[in-house]
């Protein structure tokens, strides 16, 4: 079950349950779309992985399965993803 993380792990923004531009990696890793596109090149910092939008989860399941409100904010440690942003940025995540 997806954790549903309520902001962006980059720049704290705001990624309520049903927003549209939440995007994750395959391990959930969370971050916003101007995040994703503009800053981290669609590479994960945490595994190299692509993103994709985050599915949003009907309302009625919400109530059962409600978004975890515990905050990872992590703002990207740019020098640290240089070596991992070269490595895949020009690599299409489905050959990474």
């Amino acid at each position: 079950m997806l954790e549903l993380r309520p902001t962006c792990e980059n720049c704290n923004k705001s990624l309520p349950p049903n927003c549209t531009d939440a995007m994750i990696c395959s391990f959930e890793c969370t971050y916003c779309k101007e995040c994703v596109d503009e800053v981290l090149q669609n590479v994960c910092p945490n595994c190299g992985g692509g993103f994709v939008p985050r599915p949003i989860r009907p309302k009625e399941e919400l109530v059962k399965y409600p978004a975890t409100q515990i905050i990872t904010f992590t703002p990207l440690d740019e020098v640290a993803f240089e070596s991992v942003k070269k490595k895949f940025v020009h690599v299409l995540p489905v050959n990474r």
